[in-house]
């Protein structure tokens, strides 16, 4: 590559199609080092000067929030080179260069586009109710950040490009070098090209002579040398976690004291954004990587029980079983945050007339009443299977199942109100 080459390859960019076409020329490479799995990351990150662990946040928050980051970075496995290597996986593919890469592998990761992209322009995970439609605009800002970061940055940390050596001698060189002249073609002897006439060969003199080599190429600048790197910091993840910890034990403590706000879904939220801050504060202070392991699990369950509105933590844990002898015994509310509640009915006596709810976060609710009781029940589960005196349904966020049943009396004994609220898990009223 021309030293002229050079220069422009380093001029700020202007326009739209010029900023595309020097990112693509001189896209980032994956680094052998400091790569969690592809270096897809680390690449972007050390092209334009950003640490990499802001890269992989932004990656997965589009992940979760969509399924932008994963179809992002596996373009950026398919299309950005090894540093060591020629070309990228996609390009060795199909016959242009020379990459660490196997075959096999970038084929698996060919294909793999296809359901990922799908999935991605679907929705991905926002479907679930945290954000619909992210996943397209999730691959937007992704896109439109890398260009505004090209377009900024791009004629920083530009990889090296491996120069091009030429012929030593032009196209047509040697073929000037020995064409020979004819020596009657009417040149006359004040020409210098004429030939002489003692030149049996009827050649002019100046025919003989060579042509100069072409220069060869301009050495390429090797890269600047790196800054040296400072030492992790170590407390920005320490106290991002106790923050974190702090938060979390102070909503569970207001859901117990029957804070309707704060809900498990809006604990974990809240503790989820402490740990979103740390990892952003992490990525200007050199600290807080293992706040991500922290993140993914917050994030995961946050989105798991946007299916659990009813979801709390009231009620404690562990598993409840009682069986009433007369009316006196029979509690308005059974309610556990998870564990099973087995209610047997059947030792009331026929004159009973008893109403009572059962709450389960996750777990089973099972209601047992007398085969001659009058029973008015109302069923419901957000995920999982319902079963109340011969009516069944099972899924998802289904609604309520109501009724009366009179037993195999028709009318006459017990009379019985029963309401199931579960979150996860199955719901049931049987006859004894």
């Amino acid at each position: 590559m021309s030293g002229e080459t050079q220069t422009q390859a380093t001029k700020p960019h202007h326009g739209f199609e010029e900023t595309v076409k020097d990112f693509w020329a001189s896209r980032p490479r994956r680094p052998r080092g400091n790569r969690k799995i592809a270096g897809v990351a680390a690449a972007i990150g050390y092209r334009y000067g950003i640490d990499p662990v802001v890269i992989r946040v932004a990656l997965v928050a589009a992940t979760l929030f969509g399924g932008a980051g994963l179809v992002v970075y596996l373009l950026g496995w398919l299309f950005f080179a090894d540093e060591r290597d020629e070309v990228s996986a996609f390009e060795s593919m199909i016959g242009r260069g020379r990459s660490s890469v196997s075959k096999g592998l970038t084929v698996v990761l060919c294909i793999a586009m296809f359901p990922v992209t799908s999935w991605a322009l679907s929705g991905g995970w926002g479907s679930t109710g945290w954000f619909d439609g992210g996943g397209l605009l999730g691959l937007a800002l992704l896109a439109g950040a890398l260009f505004l970061l090209h377009h900024n940055r791009g004629q920083y940390n530009r990889p090296a490009v491996q120069a091009q050596s030429g012929p030593a001698y032009g196209s047509g060189g040697f073929d000037a070098a020995f064409s020979m002249t004819d020596a009657d073609a009417g040149t006359t002897a004040t020409d210098p090209a004429a030939p002489p006439a003692w030149d049996p060969l009827g050649a002019a003199p100046t025919a003989w002579d060579l042509p100069d080599p072409h220069p060869a190429p301009a050495p390429v600048p090797p890269p600047p040398p790196r800054r040296p790197v400072a030492p992790r910091n170590k407390t920005v993840g320490v106290a991002t976690f106790g923050i974190a910890l702090l938060v979390a034990g102070v909503g569970v403590a207001l859901n117990l004291s029957g804070d309707p706000y704060f809900s498990l879904q809006h604990i974990i939220g809240m503790t989820l954004g402490v740990v979103g801050l740390g990892l952003v504060a992490g990525a200007f202070l050199r600290g807080g990587r293992g706040l991500i392991g922290l993140a993914i699990p917050l994030a995961i369950a946050g989105m798991t029980l946007t299916a659990v509105p009813a979801f709390d933590l009231k009620g404690g844990f562990g598993d409840i079983t009682a069986t009433p002898v007369n009316t006196s015994e029979v509690k308005p509310l059974y309610q556990h945050s998870a564990g099973n509640i087995d209610l047997d009915l059947t030792k009331l006596p026929e004159t009973a007339d008893v109403t009572t709810t059962l709450v389960t976060g996750a777990g089973n609710a099972t209601v047992i009443v007398p085969r001659t009781a009058d029973v008015t029940f109302s069923c419901k589960t957000t995920v999982g299977n319902t079963e109340c005196l011969g009516r069944n349904q099972s899924g998802i966020a289904n609604n309520a199942i109501t009724g009366v049943d009179l037993g195999t009396n028709s009318v006459g004994g017990a009379k019985i109100n029963v309401t199931l609220e579960n979150s996860a898990g199955n719901v049931e009223v049987r006859r004894g």
